[in-house]
């Protein structure tokens, strides 16, 4: 076991980049923000990592980073992953290992978990050490009607922070992180080249400007309300920059893919801004968007329970209201 972290005096941390097209994603840069407050930052970045993404890492904290090249589509599967990170555990004698929260990276962590022992924590909006070194999350349950803070007790921790959680801070005097070129079949023992799972074909999504539903500021959700119409949904969501969600109803109906889906069998989201359009708040809805600084409603049933729990509610038609508020927001921008 090496030790890379005893220089700067901490535990190490090891922070999985999410990346795309070579660009670190917005919830890694709040992983490295977070993991700075744990012990020495660690990135570990899948594949070839350029000098201008790694100086970007640095900015935010990353002393360290760990390129693991993916020779092939079985390399970056979960069960592969995990085992590359298992063995970064041993190399680095890391403490704690955050994640982003994502359905992927829910089942990598619990692998990460199950082969080096670790405490494993998914779901959390924070994350510190205790006054004994210990770490200490923060989650939301029963639709966030609960807010639980629970201790690892044990050695290490595997920890997957939702996005939006953390807001992603640089550091005040950035430096140029080291980078290692890692042999992930080294690293995993050849567990990686022993996937029982084999990628026969892959489609890429259709490209869109809209940022990614688990990662957006702001989320324009539309419910049974839109009838079929997610129009004026869009269109309000492109108005603020933001992504579309719906409800299980809605895509149940076949109105929108079911990759929309916000909610505790769909995509837990805590954006900055939440804008519910013919929601009624249904509980297994609310578990996925409870955590959302702030929640906007509009439906025209007074008595929707979404109401309940929004900090700012319109009753009335969302045909009508959507389009005035995102014609007003182009007007506002307009005007610098």
């Amino acid at each position: 076991m090496s030790d890379m972290g005893s220089a700067s005096g901490g535990d190490v941390v090891l922070v999985l980049v999410e990346q795309h097209d070579g660009t670190p994603r917005g919830s890694a840069l709040e992983l490295l923000t977070a993991a700075r407050a744990l012990g020495t930052v660690h990135a570990v970045w899948l594949g070839a990592v350029s000098d201008a993404a790694a100086a970007r890492l640095g900015e935010f904290g990353a002393v360290v980073v760990h390129a693991v090249p993916v020779p092939t589509p079985e390399a970056s599967l979960p069960p592969a992953v995990a085992a590359v990170l298992a063995g970064l555990i041993d190399e680095t004698g890391a403490s704690t290992v955050l994640v982003a929260s994502t359905f992927e990276n829910k089942e990598l962590a619990a692998r990460l978990a199950l082969a080096t022992g670790a405490g494993l924590v998914v779901d959390v909006s924070a994350v510190q050490r205790g006054p004994d070194g210990r770490v200490v999350t923060t989650q939301q349950a029963f639709a966030a009607s609960w807010t639980l803070r629970g201790e690892v007790t044990v050695a290490r921790a595997v920890v997957a922070l939702k996005p939006n959680a953390v807001h992603a801070d640089p550091v005040a005097t950035p430096v140029l992180p080291l980078v290692i070129t890692r042999d992930a079949a080294a690293l995993s023992d050849g567990a990686a080249a022993d996937a029982r799972v084999r990628v026969v074909e892959r489609t890429a999504r259709p490209e869109s400007s809209r940022p990614d539903l688990g990662e957006a500021q702001v989320v324009v959700v539309g419910g049974r309300g839109v009838e079929g119409d997610f129009s004026p949904v869009e269109d309000l969501a492109d108005a603020l920059g933001g992504a579309v969600g719906a409800t299980r109803v809605a895509t149940d109906e076949g109105w929108i893919s079911h990759e929309t889906q916000v909610g505790q069998t769909g995509v837990t989201i805590s954006p900055r801004l939440y804008i519910g359009a013919g929601v009624s708040g249904a509980v297994h809805h609310r578990g996925g968007m409870q955590a959302s600084e702030v929640i906007v409603a509009v439906n025209n049933d007074v008595d929707a329970p979404i109401f309940e729990f929004a900090d700012f509610g319109v009753v009335g038609d969302l045909f009508t209201v959507l389009p005035q508020a995102a014609a007003e927001i182009r007007r506002l921008k307009a005007q610098g």
